[in-house]
């Protein structure tokens, strides 16, 4: 699960040179812009990362004007990246007494139940989904992969890695497990009715007689993208099913990425574009980030949305690295 609100360290604090009231605050690779002197090197403090949705309460009301947002029936403050006079803010920095209980917290400690935060989920127009069958598999791991910024980057960098885009659609699962073929988005599975784009997908590229001629039990991962998805950033006149994970449910792992490129390849499947099949991570977060920057392979002149790097000698080091030009530019 992602800590959407967690007890963090400030790591440094550097002067904005372009406001006298603010100063930039770092968190791990995260950069925070508040009020200057509030913070100083080793403060303990609550970090919200980018994504968070905050409850309409009395502490957060100062993120009205800015971030109010309606998620469904749930009403709150979305927290994304923004620039303040000039200089890159990414999440919300609270200090400890937000938490207000006297507890003794470690770095690293979850909060975010403790404070109402949840993780900002854009709708999906009905007219995609259709009708819900049931909740996301339990026996399928979901897929979202960690943001870079809070791992160990010096650890990190002891491997080489498959680097693939990250595509700017819905996410969609599609398995077969025992006889059952099934069809999710993120969180739920889905039932097959005319105009559900998800099985339609399927469907048009025939996956479940696909994962049948293999004779095991597979979960296909990938990206949905097309028209009135994400407001159709790669500007093609359809929707199709990207590949970019493939599960195997009987023994509970994932294939490796040139495993999934030679699956996909047996079965002319699309794939995310891959980028580089054996990249050395640059020396600090921040390079990577800047690298992260750049032209979709799908179109020229649309910004990507981010790189997945999956290390070539392990399946358990995988993580994404997202633009923060693409973050600037969200709705």
């Amino acid at each position: 699960m992602r800590k959407l609100a967690s007890i963090r360290v400030i790591s440094q604090v550097i002067e904005h040179t372009n406001a006298e009231k603010l100063g930039i605050y770092m968190i791990e690779g995260w950069q925070v812009i508040d009020q200057k002197n509030k913070y100083e090197v080793g403060d303990k403090v609550v970090y919200c990362e980018i994504d968070s949705f905050l409850p309409v309460t009395p502490e957060f009301e100062f993120l009205r004007k800015s971030s109010f947002r309606k998620m469904g029936v749930l009403e709150g403050f979305r927290l994304k990246t923004i620039r303040l006079r000039g200089e890159l803010s990414q999440g919300l920095i609270l200090p400890m007494s937000v938490l207000g209980d006297g507890h003794s917290y470690n770095v690293g400690d979850d909060v975010s139940v403790l404070l109402g935060i949840i993780k900002y989920e854009p709708p999906i127009p009905e007219n995609l989904s259709g009708e819900v069958l049931g909740q996301f598999p339990g026996y399928i791991p979901k897929t979202d992969e960690e943001r870079v910024q809070n791992l160990d980057y010096e650890w990190l960098k002891n491997h080489k890695y498959f680097v693939t885009e990250k595509l700017d659609g819905s996410s969609c699962t599609v398995y077969l497990s025992d006889g059952h073929f099934g069809v999710c988005s993120r969180n739920l599975e889905l039932k097959e009715t005319d105009g559900n784009a998800y099985w339609n997908a399927a469907r048009r590229m025939d996956i479940e007689n696909i994962i049948k001629n293999t004779g095991r039990n597979l979960a296909l991962q990938g990206e949905l993208i097309g028209t009135k998805i994400q407001s159709n950033p790669y500007k093609i006149n359809h929707t199709e099913f990207r590949l970019f994970k493939i599960y195997d449910i009987d023994i509970k792992q994932y294939m490796n990425v040139q495993e999934m490129y030679d699956f996909a390849s047996v079965y002319q499947i699309p794939i995310v574009p891959l980028i580089s099949s054996d990249f050395v991570l640059p020396d600090t977060v921040m390079e990577l980030l800047k690298i992260a920057d750049g032209s979709s392979q799908l179109r020229n002149e649309t910004i990507r949305e981010g790189l997945v790097f999956t290390a070539k000698d392990t399946k358990d080091i995988h993580f994404k690295v997202i633009s923060n030009l693409f973050l600037e530019g969200e709705e």
